[in-house]
């Protein structure tokens, strides 16, 4: 008889490890409270308009694609992807009208480097000789492996190696090293808010995130993201495996150090294994009642932890298509790129901010009516934790205003709000009340040195057998790609302890 693991969220390390379990002969069952997968891998569809609901760039598509090849299906049947070229274009506030488009091309992008800093393109290519040394040494090393017990981190060849790392340098003074000029930089560093920190608060290491884009690109898959979270749904279901929507876990069944189960919407049911994809924070404080079980983690120590930043997003349905937009991706910089940032992670409501716009019918023009495009806007805001004002309409408004005042400053724009014929918005309260992210942290826990690697939560409860956790608040982090290696690793940990199966944490 097939040993019954239970899954709690479908969200796409859910999904992942629900998928990897359930070919590896489990009977998997995922309890899910949404009505549709993918967690925060959502869609909006409004009038006619679909919108991803959060992460929109594909980086690493490898890490998508292996989930379908573990099973023997062949990826661009169910997730078919093209390459991005430029990756992206970036405006700056007070030069709207100079954008500069991002290529994974070397000779593009050596070009468009040159154009803003000359004499900064000697320290660009040390900073992906230094940043690429560190990502292979964390690619086989670190990320791709669980750290279960001390000695599996304080071991003579595992500290070497984590040396070789340099954790203790921040993102910012780490590219300082390297360019001097303050765009460029911006550029560069700005996107450790991939994972809701701050490149001045943030470990070096984590510059390898923009490294990963020049190195090897940016993908859009067709449909949009929420096509990788449909087609994870339906090969489980081709897998055998069953998905429980509309379905409240209340409870994670703890007897004698050991889960024995779910409760859900009151009712309680019995399994071998309990897989929670519910962010880390959340489920330990509100899921696991036994005090024992939670460890170290109890609700006091949760409420200390630090936390990401969260988001605000504006969904735009237009009534025309922009042609002087011609990029998926476009990001809009404040010129005061570290007075934004300091303000979100000080909860100081902003007055001036850099934010993301994300064009997908410029790829796939089904996501849109015809002759018309959707606007998904994403601004980094402060988790509700650290925010020193309320979110309420009034705050909606300002957000709104100031968003759309700096979009009619670009070409094509100018009459952006003239031009809105539907529009929705998503909030820090809406990431903590509708996908339980705590404090409405929509990357989960901060990355910072202290809650990284083997000081983050990891898959395995440390005092509680058959329960394991995945997802962005675990190691190795956030991020698609690295939530699908949390996956990846939950699963291989639970099959560890059933059938003593000794991975290699290195590879799949």
């Amino acid at each position: 008889m097939k040993k019954k693991v239970l899954v709690v969220g479908a969200g796409v390390a859910g999904l992942a490890s629900a998928i990897r379990l359930q070919h590896a002969g489990y009977q998997v069952e995922i309890y899910e409270k949404e009505a549709l997968p993918g967690g925060k891998m959502h869609r909006i569809e409004k009038d006619g308009y679909s919108f991803d609901l959060g992460p929109t760039i594909v980086m690493m598509p490898e890490l998508y694609r292996e989930i379908f090849e573990l099973c023997g299906r062949n990826p661009d049947d169910y997730i078919p992807m093209e390459r991005l070229d430029p990756m992206y274009r970036v405006y700056y506030n007070d030069k709207p009208d100079e954008p500069f488009d991002i290529s994974s091309d070397l000779t593009q992008l050596t070009k468009t480097i040159e154009g803003v800093s000359e004499a900064d393109m000697e320290g660009f290519f040390l900073y992906l000789h230094e940043i690429y040394k560190r990502f292979i040494v964390a690619k086989h090393n670190i990320i791709q492996r669980p750290f279960r017990k001390a000695r599996d981190f304080y071991n003579f060849s595992m500290l070497k190696k984590a040396m070789k790392l340099k954790t203790l340098d921040t993102a910012d003074r780490f590219m300082s090293k390297y360019i001097r000029n303050e765009r460029l930089k911006q550029l560069i560093s700005f996107q450790t808010l991939y994972i809701g920190i701050s490149p001045f608060r943030s470990p070096s290491f984590y510059t390898m995130i923009p490294m990963i884009q020049f190195m090897y690109g940016v993908w859009f898959i067709k449909g949009g993201m929420y096509t990788m979270a449909r087609a994870m749904e339906k090969l489980f279901k081709e897998l055998g495996g069953t998905i429980h929507y509309n379905r409240q876990v209340q409870e994670i069944s703890v007897q004698g150090r050991k889960t024995t189960g779910i409760v859900a919407d009151g009712q309680k049911i019995s399994a071998d294994f309990v897989l929670c994809n519910a962010d880390f924070p959340y489920a330990i404080k509100n899921l696991v009642k036994d005090r024992a079980a939670k460890g170290k983690y109890s609700d006091k120590k949760v409420d200390k932890l630090k936390y990401s930043c969260s988001c605000f997003l504006l969904y735009l349905g237009m009534s025309k298509k922009y042609e002087e937009i011609e990029h998926v991706h476009n990001f809009i910089f404040n010129e005061d790129l570290k007075k934004n940032l300091d303000d979100i992670f000080a909860g100081n409501k902003l007055t001036n901010g850099s934010f993301y716009v994300y064009v997908a019918s410029k790829m796939d023009a089904s996501m849109a009516p015809e002759g018309k495009d959707g606007l998904y806007v994403l601004m980094p805001v402060s988790h509700l934790g650290a925010a020193n004002y309320e979110w309420n309409d009034a705050t909606i408004r300002d957000y709104r205003a100031y968003i759309l005042d700096t979009l009619k400053k670009i070409r094509g724009l100018e009459n952006i709000e003239q031009e809105i014929v539907t529009e929705t918005c998503v909030t820090p309260r809406d990431f903590e009340s509708r996908f339980n992210a705590y404090n409405g942290s929509t990357f989960g826990l901060m990355p910072i040195l202290t809650q990284s690697n083997h000081m983050r939560p990891q898959s395995k409860a440390k005092h509680c057998d058959n329960l394991y956790f995945t997802g962005s608040s675990t190691h190795p982090g956030a991020g698609v790609p690295i939530v699908l290696l949390s996956a990846r690793i939950a699963a291989q940990e639970l099959m560890q302890d059933d059938q003593g199966i000794q991975f290699n944490y290195s590879g799949k």
